[in-house]
C-alpha cells in the first residue's frame, strides 16, 4: 500500500526550450544516438509550439520551440533570456492530482493544475509546480497510456538512423542557483518532494586557486532520482557557477548526467559523431591506480579519452564532462559508468575545475 502521495517513481521526461526544435533534434540524433520517437506541431493541431521526441533506452528528451514570432510567448521568452535549455524536468507518479495536491500542501507553488489529456491510446494526467528559476517540475501519470508519448503526438515512423553511443539512462541532473539560496532550494527539494540529502560538498572540497563552490545532492526515498544543487563560494575570480548565472539570466540546470555500462565504447562514439570534451592534464593520470586503486580499464585507454576515475568505499566510478552544447557557456553534459560508486566525483573536482577554468579564461570569463 502507497502511503507517500507523491511517490515518485523516476525522471519521465526531460523537456528543453530551444530555437529550433527541429536542428535541436537533428544534433541529439547525429551526436548523442537519441532516436526520433514523437512528434507535435502545426500537422497535429498544436499552432503556436513544436515539439519533437528523442529517446534511447531510459533516456527520453522533448525540444519544444515556439512557432510565432510573439516575444511574449512563454517558449521565445525563455530561449530571448537563457538561451536554449531546460524547462520542465517531468517526474513519473501513480497520481499526477494527489502529487500535485499534496506537493502544494508541503508548500509548492502551482504552475498548471491537474489535467487530462486523452486520445484514442488512452488518458494521461498531468500537473506542474515550480523551482528554482523558470524550471519546472510537471507530475505525470500515464497508467495504461499506449501512444508514442502524449495525446496531440504523433509516433514518427521510419525515423532516420542514430547512431549507437551506449547512453542508458539520466544518472542525475545539477541545477545551479545564487549565491546563500542553496538551502533553500535544498529545503524545498527536502519538505515539498520528500527528498533526503546524501553528500554535501563545501567550498573546501571543491575549489581551485580562483573560484569555489558548494553543492548538496538531494535524492528521492528510491535514489532513482538525484539532484545536486549548486551555489557559488567566494573567490578571487568568477567561479562557474557565477559564468552560468551571467550567461543563463538565472538560476537553471547546469548539466545532465548520462549513464552508459561502457564508457570508453561511448566517448569514442559521441566524440566520432562530434561532442567536445573538457581535457584534464596528461599528469592527471601518472600514478592513476596508485590513487584509486586498481581498475578493470587500462590507465592508458582512460587518459587517452580524458575519462576520470574517482573510489569510495563502495566502488569507483569513471566519468568525463563535455563542453557546453550551445553558445552561452550554460548547459553540458557528463557521461558516467557507475562500478559500485554511489558518489559524484569528489577527487575529481580540482581537476575538473581548473578544465572548466581554462575554459572560461578562453571566453574571457574568468
Amino acid at each position: 500500500m502507497r502511503t507517500d502521495p507523491l511517490d515518485l517513481l523516476g525522471i519521465d521526461y526531460v523537456e528543453f526550450y530551444v530555437s529550433n526544435a527541429r536542428q535541436a533534434a537533428h544534433f541529439y540524433r547525429t551526436v548523442l544516438g537519441l532516436r526520433p520517437a514523437a512528434y507535435a506541431g502545426l500537422e497535429t493541431g498544436s499552432r503556436d509550439r513544436s515539439s519533437y521526441v528523442l529517446s534511447r533506452r531510459n533516456v527520453r528528451f522533448v525540444l519544444t520551440a515556439a512557432l510565432l514570432p510573439d516575444l511574449d510567448h512563454p517558449i521565445a521568452a525563455f530561449v530571448a533570456r537563457h538561451g536554449d535549455g531546460v524547462k520542465d524536468i517531468a517526474l513519473r507518479v501513480h497520481d499526477a492530482e494527489a502529487a500535485y495536491v499534496e506537493a502544494l500542501r508541503r508548500g509548492g507553488r502551482g504552475v498548471c493544475e491537474p489535467h487530462t489529456l486523452e486520445d484514442q491510446h488512452g488518458p494521461v494526467v498531468k500537473a506542474t509546480i515550480a523551482t528554482y528559476g523558470d524550471v519546472v517540475h510537471s507530475f505525470v501519470s500515464r497508467t495504461g497510456y499506449t501512444g508514442a508519448f502524449l495525446p496531440g503526438y504523433r509516433p514518427i515512423d521510419n525515423p532516420p538512423p542514430a547512431p549507437e553511443t551506449g547512453l542508458a539512462a539520466i544518472d542525475h541532473i545539477v541545477g545551479n542557483v545564487e549565491l546563500g539560496r542553496m538551502e533553500e532550494w535544498v529545503a524545498f527539494y527536502r519538505d515539498v518532494l520528500g527528498f533526503r540529502q546524501l553528500i554535501h560538498f563545501d567550498d573546501q572540497d571543491i575549489s581551485t586557486e580562483y573560484s569555489a563552490l558548494m553543492s548538496k545532492v538531494m535524492a528521492n526515498g528510491t535514489g532513482k532520482i538525484k539532484f545536486p544543487i549548486n551555489e557559488p563560494a567566494e573567490g578571487r575570480k568568477k567561479s562557474q557557477i557565477e559564468e552560468y548565472l551571467e550567461y543563463n539570466g538565472q538560476p537553471g540546470v547546469q548539466h545532465i548526467a548520462l549513464a552508459t555500462g561502457d564508457i570508453l565504447a561511448s566517448v569514442d562514439a559521441l566524440r566520432t559523431h562530434g561532442l567536445a570534451f573538457l581535457r584534464v592534464p596528461d599528469a592527471y593520470y601518472e600514478e592513476l591506480e596508485q590513487r584509486v586503486g586498481r581498475l578493470d580499464e587500462h590507465a592508458a585507454d582512460l587518459a587517452e579519452r580524458g575519462i576520470l576515475v574517482d573510489r569510495d568505499e563502495e566502488g569507483y566510478l569513471l566519468q568525463i564532462f563535455s563542453q557546453p552544447v550551445q553558445d552561452r557557456p550554460t548547459l553540458f553534459y557528463e557521461i558516467i559508468q557507475r562500478k559500485g560508486s554511489r558518489g559524484f566525483g569528489k577527487g575529481n573536482f580540482r581537476a575538473l575545475f581548473e578544465a572548466i577554468e581554462r575554459e572560461q579564461a578562453l571566453r574571457g570569463n574568468l
